[in-house]
C-alpha cells in the first residue's frame, strides 16, 4: 500500500518537474515578478531531486519485492540518471540539453512509476482472487 502511494507521489513529482521545465519560462515572460521566487534557480532542481531520489528508490524497491519484476526499477534508474545529469551537468551542457535531460528523465520516471503501480495492482488483484499464474 505504501508503494502505491509513493508511486503516485513520484508521478506527481515528475509532473511538477515537467511543468517547471515547460511552463516556467513562459510564466516568467508574462509575469516577471515570479523571478523573485527563485524557481528558475538551480537550487530548485537540486531541492526537487532531494525528494525525487529517495521517493523513487523506495517505491520502486518495494514494488520489485512485491511483483518480482526488475523492469520498472531499471527504467527508474535510467530516469534518475538523466535527472541527475541534467541537474549536475546542466550548466556545462547548455540550457537546451539541461531541459532535454530533465524532460526525458521526468517522462521516464513517470513511466517507471506507472509501470510499477500497475504491476503492484495486478499482483494485489491476483492475491485477492487466489490466482497463481498472474
Amino acid at each position: 500500500m505504501i508503494s502505491t502511494r509513493l508511486d503516485k507521489f513520484a508521478i506527481s513529482l515528475s509532473g511538477l518537474c515537467l511543468a517547471h521545465c515547460l511552463l516556467l519560462p513562459i510564466a516568467l515572460t508574462f509575469i516577471p515578478a515570479l523571478t523573485s521566487l527563485g524557481l528558475a534557480d538551480e537550487r530548485f532542481h537540486q531541492l526537487l531531486l532531494l525528494f525525487v531520489i529517495p521517493t523513487s528508490l523506495v517505491a520502486l524497491t518495494l514494488g520489485c519485492k512485491k511483483h518480482q519484476s526488475k523492469v520498472p526499477f531499471a527504467w527508474g534508474l535510467a530516469g534518475l540518471s538523466l535527472l541527475i545529469a541534467g541537474a549536475v551537468l546542466g550548466h556545462d551542457l547548455g540550457e537546451i540539453a539541461e531541459k532535454g535531460l530533465t524532460f526525458a528523465g521526468a517522462c521516464i520516471m513517470a513511466f517507471s512509476h506507472f509501470k510499477n503501480y500497475r504491476l503492484c495492482q495486478k499482483h494485489d488483484d491476483c492475491k485477492c482472487h487466489s490466482q497463481t499464474d498472474c
